[in-house]
């Protein structure tokens, strides 16, 4: 009997998994699907699923009218860049803050979070006038530093959860055997986090590739990344809804299958510190 009702309560679950999953992915799916129809079948109302002329015109189109591998590689450049340059910083601020706290470290930590919940658009026109004043518009740099900056607190944070749960008594046998302050980080600290820091790194990465505010208001032509690629669809003539959905596509697919490819390491080091 207690057997059957756990088999029935993992048939529940499962069943319910599945739900919650095609929820989350219907988007994408029928993104997906769009963008193989005609502007035509795109906007047919009832809308089709399955039955239209598949095409992948827009595709073609769609690399014709702009240069994705352009926006692509400034995606790249833009998301890699602006992950590494936080880890960086975040390593040594957050192995201070797990291994030599002060007084004041948590309200540090608080602060650093706080200014997460400002609006971007409140410190929008000081940071535009100033990468004006400097020449940085619609340049890689700028990017790079602003998105390694608004994500900086949160790198910090996983960071610090992840260093918390290692022993100190660790560090200190390091030191015992004469390593300084570089030795025990690279050589200590950083191989043990391993899979903190790639889970911070990877949704480091996936932040700084879907980031639109920055990058529509900063950019022009020239360090546009995949993000000013798709709204380039967005017309005073309309919405061309298949070709959007086939910009969408080619935005997010890099992305998606680096989530998919690393979702294991990104689980391991999502959990890593949670079960002592």
């Amino acid at each position: 009997m207690a057997r059957q009702v756990t088999n029935r309560y993992r048939v529940l679950v499962t069943l319910a998994a599945w739900c919650v999953a095609l929820t989350l992915s219907f988007p994408i799916i029928w993104t997906l699907l769009t963008s193989f129809k005609t502007e035509i079948e795109a906007v047919a109302s009832p809308p089709k699923f399955f039955s239209f002329d598949w095409t992948i015109e827009n595709y073609f189109i769609v690399q014709e009218r702009s240069d994705y591998f352009h926006h692509f590689w400034n995606s790249v450049v833009i998301a890699i860049g602006s992950t590494l340059l936080a880890l960086v910083i975040a390593i040594p601020a957050a192995w201070s803050m797990a291994f030599v706290p002060g007084r004041r470290t948590k309200d540090i930590l608080m602060w650093m979070l706080s200014t997460k919940m400002m609006p971007a658009v409140g410190v929008l026109i000081p940071i535009y006038l100033l990468c004006k004043d400097f020449g940085l518009l619609d340049s890689r740099i700028a990017l790079v530093t602003i998105l390694m900056l608004m994500n900086l607190p949160i790198v910090i944070w996983m960071l610090f959860t992840y260093l918390k749960e290692i022993p100190g008594e660790i560090l200190e046998a390091a030191r015992m055997d004469g390593a300084n302050l570089k030795n025990e980080i690279l050589y200590v600290l950083v191989p043990m986090a391993v899979p903190g820091i790639a889970s911070t790194l990877l949704l480091n990465v996936i932040l700084s590739w879907n980031e639109s505010f920055w990058t529509l208001n900063l950019t022009g032509a020239n360090a546009a990344p995949l993000t000013a690629f798709i709204v380039s669809y967005s017309s005073p003539e309309g919405l061309f809804y298949a070709k959007l959905s086939a910009a969408s596509i080619m935005a997010i697919a890099p992305i998606l299958i680096l989530g998919w490819f690393s979702q294991k390491q990104l689980v391991r080091g999502l959990t890593f510190g949670a079960v002592k």
